[in-house]
Order: C-alpha cells, then structure tokens, then sequence
C-alpha cells in the first residue's frame, strides 16, 4: 500500500474499482480484507470519506496502522478515511448524511444476500448503491434485488484465475435504473470477441452447475434451467 504508486489490484477488483464512477458522499469498503481496494479509491479521491469494514480485529489493527503509515489523517480537502471493526450489518449508514455506495466482494451469495438485506432494512432512510460481486448464488442474490426493488445501474462479466464473477453495481433509489433480471442481462452482451466467448463458457458452466443439482439433490431448479436455456449465442456478440 503506496501513494508513489498506483495501487496494483488484481483483474476482479480492478473492474470492480472502475465501476465506481458515480459521485458519492460515503464509501464503504466492506469486508475489505486488506484493504486494497479502498486504499485504491482512497488514492484517486473517489469520495469525500472512504470507510473501511471488517470484523477481524488483528486485520483492522493492522490495516489501520499502514492507512495511518500512508494515507496520515490530517485536513484533506479531498478524502478522510475512516477504519470500522464491525459487522457489515451494523454499518451505521444513518450517522452520516449523503449518498452511500456500499461495496461488498469475496464473499458466498447466500451470506451477501443477508447483509444486503439487513442494511436494507436497517437504514430505509439511506441513499444507498450497493455494488456487489459475489462468488457464488448469484441467482440467490439477485432474487434479493428485485424483492427489495432495487434498481440496476450496471453489470459485467469477468473471469480472474479460470473463476467466473458477476459485478453488479445496484441503487435503492426508485426508478433510477432499469429492472434487474435474475438470470443477468447485460452481463451477455459483448463487443468483443474475447467478452462472447467468456459470456458462453459462463452460460455452459452455470446450466451443467444447476443440471448436476437436479440429478443429484433432485432440486427444484427446472425453471432456472428453463430461464437460462432462452439465452442464446445470438445474444453474446453485438
């Protein structure tokens, strides 16, 4: 963690980074591990106060002694940050005015569904964006989105170390994005030919994923195998 340099950070947190593009009043780097990503955003002023989240507190006593080291809390025009060690769900949104985006990556999609979930709940006079990348449910989480209606801003598929996410970059604010689909619509859409063919190999992957499910646990999951069999290669190269 420098500020002589610019932050390296690998290929999913980059493009999670290059989403962030809107302004916001507060940042949230939740669950933020070492804190790269935020360090990143914080060298690049990305908002007035970038907050770091996470419950280990070893990992926070650490990350806050370099953020100290680099980034000294003095009068800053530009960017103050602030170390939290704290449950994701208790982020205390409502003690700060302004728009939020809350960013949350690296973690299962049943547990991110949770937490959006409760900060949701907890802060229903918030202005949030959530920007998320689970590793996996993602069709779980996206359920989530349409029931707490949220909105959509933008997605992207990538692929990091032969390992597929989606990105997806949410507003709690009404109408001020297009509907999200809970099987993904632009994460199919490609202008290249290297994104189709990430796109189809990403589709192959999760219809054998949910068909493995149904032959061996018998699950419910015919009408997502339906849903996913209706996108077609038609669809990846525009």
């Amino acid at each position: 963690m420098s500020t002589s340099k610019k932050i390296k950070l690998g290929k999913r947190l980059q493009h999670i980074e290059l989403m962030v593009t809107k302004q916001y009043d507060h940042i949230w780097d939740c669950c933020c591990d070492h804190g790269l990503l935020g360090a990143a955003l914080l060298s690049r002023h990305a908002a007035p106060n970038i907050h770091f989240v996470d419950i280990v507190p070893d990992l926070m006593h650490e990350l806050e002694h370099k953020l100290k080291q680099f980034f000294p809390k003095k009068p800053d025009p530009h960017t103050q940050w602030q170390a939290h060690c704290i449950d994701v769900t208790a982020l205390p949104l409502q003690q700060f005015s302004g728009k939020h985006l809350v960013i949350i990556a690296g973690v299962g999609g049943d547990l991110m569904t949770e937490l959006v979930r409760a900060i949701y709940q907890k802060n229903p006079a918030s202005d949030i964006d959530f920007l998320l990348c689970p590793v996996q449910h993602q069709f779980t989480l996206r359920q989530q989105l349409i029931q707490l209606d949220c909105s959509l801003l933008n997605e992207t598929l990538i692929v990091e170390n032969k390992r597929f996410y989606e990105i997806l970059l949410v507003s709690t604010a009404k109408n001020s994005g297009s509907k999200i689909n809970p099987f993904g619509s632009l994460i199919w859409q490609s202008n290249t030919p290297e994104q189709a063919k990430i796109a189809a190999d990403y589709l192959k992957k999760t219809m054998d994923h949910y068909k493995r499910a149904q032959l061996s646990r018998k699950a419910e999951v015919q009408h997502i195998i339906d849903a996913y069999s209706t996108i077609t290669a038609q669809s990846f190269y525009l």
